[in-house]
């Protein structure tokens, strides 16, 4: 099965075919560290995790680079404000962001350079630029000439005449056209500055990413990946200079995800209506955000409410339940007439996921043939539950349903980093042993002296255990073969 990709660049579906064979290049854009992460932030690190782990599931090797703009006007203007260097801040929120990765179980990129760690290739890029005749320096500025490259415009489809309708000089521009955009700035009073052939200066953004590309995945990259509206000016610019050097295509495949909105209007610092991810995480797990960001296909818009985390808790409940309750089934006597199994809903269910997957990430259908797994699963537990008893086969097959569903999501979606598969291996089971700090022996004769009062109609003490645990994170279940257990999400 072919995987499909949508390609920004030429606004085709189009088969997905790395420059190496078995090998593929991803660039991300990062975040510039000025403040903490919001939802929309969150979304574009959830997207290309999933696709991350989904080219590797496929077989590919992945070398993945995600950077950090850690000079800029936002974080040079807050380190004013807090009297502090600019790098007390820079270094501030990049702590902040691997914090929110980590909670979040987005894997680490194999790189995740900074660019004041790459102050000379950038100098080296726009040195080139001007050899070429692509930039000029104007008392210490070096602007991009955009009119220079004929190709201008192609990722975003503008038109030179579009873009000029939009354009304007600020106060102080010295470019010699108002769609010139800045590779190199002339070093400020107050401000960080590195030396330059052009004299003290800092980078312009959108000179970075293209000098840190060229460094760590050459000149020609399989996927150049971003949010929407990095699409122009910022990606736009980076292809223009790239080509422009190089005379061959930057990014083979570009793959932008669509943004977060708040009630239609994009999610923004600069709007005040963002939510941050240290504000999801407090309350909700993690799991349920990127399981909300999925259900929706990465191009399409993700217009944000607690009342859909909320919607989405419950789903998510489902699914986790769906593998956990393999225990209630376990304890049921064996009955060889039951008839029922799983294997064939199995077998369909992993044929539609990957179909899914393989047409450019259809996560919402992915997630949909999960979930038809599941209320397989629950029809057959509810009939086994009903008739007292189940099949080796039918106990068997549901073993399998249970962890092809944890397979799947963990190791695709990034769910369940702490739920165990129904299959375990010892080395697992010590692991989760070491992880709790629930004293489930404990736990174990609550519920016992509750199943006693309840005997007893002492049901004044039966809710007040209950109730108690609740208080303490602990969910009590009643089930026909018995009370379970579970932690709170």
């Amino acid at each position: 099965m072919s995987l499909i990709i949508h390609n920004t660049l030429t606004g085709k579906e189009e088969e997905f075919v790395p420059i190496e064979p078995g090998k593929v290049r991803i660039y991300v854009c990062g975040v510039t560290t000025y403040d903490v992460n919001h939802v929309g932030h969150g979304r574009s690190l959830i997207v290309f995790d999933m696709i991350r782990r989904y080219l590797r599931y496929l077989g590919y090797e992945v070398k993945f680079v995600r950077n950090f703009t850690d000079v800029d006007d936002k974080i040079i203007n807050r380190a004013k404000n807090e009297c502090v260097p600019f790098t007390v801040i820079s270094d501030r929120y990049i702590k902040s962001y691997f914090e929110d990765a980590e909670n979040f179980k987005i894997e680490p990129a194999d790189i995740e350079p900074r660019v004041t760690t790459h102050i000379p290739d950038i100098i080296d890029l726009i040195k080139k630029l001007v050899e070429k005749g692509y930039a000029y320096e104007v008392e210490g500025d070096v602007y991009f000439s955009v009119r220079k490259f004929k190709d201008y415009g192609k990722l975003s489809k503008r038109s030179i005449d579009e873009l000029l309708a939009g354009a304007r000089v600020e106060p102080g521009d010295k470019k010699k056209d108002p769609l010139d955009f800045a590779l190199w700035k002339a070093a400020k009073a107050g401000e960080p500055s590195w030396d330059s052939p052009w004299g003290k200066g800092r980078p312009g953004w959108h000179t970075e990413c293209t000098a840190m590309i060229f460094k760590h995945l050459g000149e020609t990259i399989d996927i150049h990946g971003g949010g929407l509206d990095l699409t122009f000016p910022h990606h736009e610019n980076e292809l223009a200079q790239a080509e422009a050097i190089t005379e061959k295509p930057f990014a083979k495949y570009w793959i932008h995800n669509g943004l977060v909105t708040v009630n239609g209007q994009k999610m923004s610092k600069s709007l005040g209506n963002y939510i941050t991810l240290k504000e999801i995480y407090s309350k909700y797990h993690p799991d349920i955000l990127r399981l909300l960001v999925l259900s929706v296909h990465y191009r399409s818009p993700l217009d944000f409410s607690w009342e859909k985390l909320e919607e989405t808790k419950k789903a998510y409940e489902r699914l986790k339940n769906a593998i956990e309750e393999y225990e209630i089934l376990e304890k049921l006597p064996i009955n060889p007439d039951f008839e029922d199994d799983l294997y064939e809903d199995i077998a369909k269910a992993e044929q539609s996921f990957y179909r899914a997957m393989s047409e450019d990430f259809n996560t919402p259908e992915a997630l949909a043939s999960l979930f038809g797994l599941v209320r397989e699963m629950n029809i057959l537990k509810d009939k086994a539950v009903k008739e007292g008893g189940i099949s080796s086969k039918a106990l068997k097959s549901y073993k399998e349903a249970a962890d092809t569903i944890y397979n799947i999501a963990r190791d695709i979606f990034g769910f369940f980093d702490s739920l165990k598969p129904c299959i375990e291996v010892e080395e697992i089971k010590n692991i989760e042993k070491e992880k709790s700090f629930i004293d489930e022996e404990l736990i174990q004769l609550l519920i016992d002296i509750r199943n006693k009062a309840r005997k007893d109609k002492n049901f004044q003490l039966a809710d007040y255990i209950r109730d108690s645990l609740k208080e303490k994170g602990i969910i009590l279940e009643d089930t026909p073969v018995g009370t379970k257990w579970k932690k709170e999400l």
